[in-house]
């Protein structure tokens, strides 16, 4: 059942997501050569106590910390390690902030250094395929004009777009109806949007070939053919006034 959300209810999910913004920026300012992905989870956690908040994503299934941090390969549930990054890696950062008993959900993905034109690219298809889905979010439209606008932009690249893992609803839950594919759905079909929905969209695109696999910690979704994979994602409500993106990164 897909749950609409009430003016007050997003308004929470708003303040949810201004913080988690917040959070990002200085995570993507701590993304240096020689920091551990699990250095970043400290500093995720040190911040969030800071602020009397928590990260829905901590325990959930039994996942281990409080954010996700995927390297290169890596496609997105990184679990944080003692895993150095370098330069010339691209890092994905996922999180998420619980405010008042609402979660808002995002994702970067950010290039550490200089990095070559062919990542340059990636990142930018990836990000560019997010806005594209937001864009559709519209009262009329139907769910699977999202999956198609995200698919067309990437496709004459070549990329890979992940199929096993999408967007999906927010709310009081991380993960609610409906899921949001970012591939393999024709336009004008779906349910039909309805104002007060919210939705996580997040397009995962590699550079190589779609496929991926879970590797032996039961989370980190990586690659098959080990090429660098790019995930950008933001919570946005479907508006009067069309979407509103909640998660905004300033």
């Amino acid at each position: 059942m897909i749950i609409s959300k009430t003016n007050s209810q997003i308004a929470k999910m708003h303040t949810a997501g201004k913080y988690l913004a917040e959070l990002l920026a200085v995570l993507k300012e701590n993304v240096v050569p020689g920091i551990s992905t699990l250095e970043l989870n400290k500093i995720a956690e040190q911040w969030l106590n800071r602020k009397g908040l928590y990260s829905p994503f901590k325990g959930y299934r039994g996942y281990p910390a409080s954010i996700c941090v995927s390297v290169n390969e890596q496609v997105v549930h990184g679990i944080p390690t003692k895993r150095e990054i370098q330069l010339g890696d691209v890092v994905s950062i996922d999180a998420g902030v619980v405010f008042d008993g609402y979660v808002a959900d995002a994702a970067t993905t950010v290039a550490v250094g200089e990095v070559s034109e062919e990542l340059q690219q990636l990142l930018s298809v990836a990000e560019n395929s997010l806005y594209q889905g937001i864009d559709k979010m519209r009262e009329g439209n139907r769910l699977y004009d999202i999956t198609h606008a995200i698919q067309s932009y990437v496709e004459p690249y070549n990329y890979g777009l992940v199929r096993e893992f999408c967007g999906h609803g927010v709310g009081r839950k991380m993960h609610e109806d409906p899921q949001v594919p970012n591939c393999g759905h024709r336009p004008n079909t779906g349910p039909r949007l309805r104002c007060g929905w919210v939705l996580a969209i997040e397009p995962m695109v590699n550079l190589g070939t779609a496929s991926v696999h879970i590797e032996s910690d039961g989370w980190t979704v990586v690659t098959n053919d080990g090429k660098p994979s790019a995930h950008f994602e933001h919570t946005v409500a479907i508006t009067a006034d069309g979407p509103l993106i909640l998660t905004e990164f300033t």
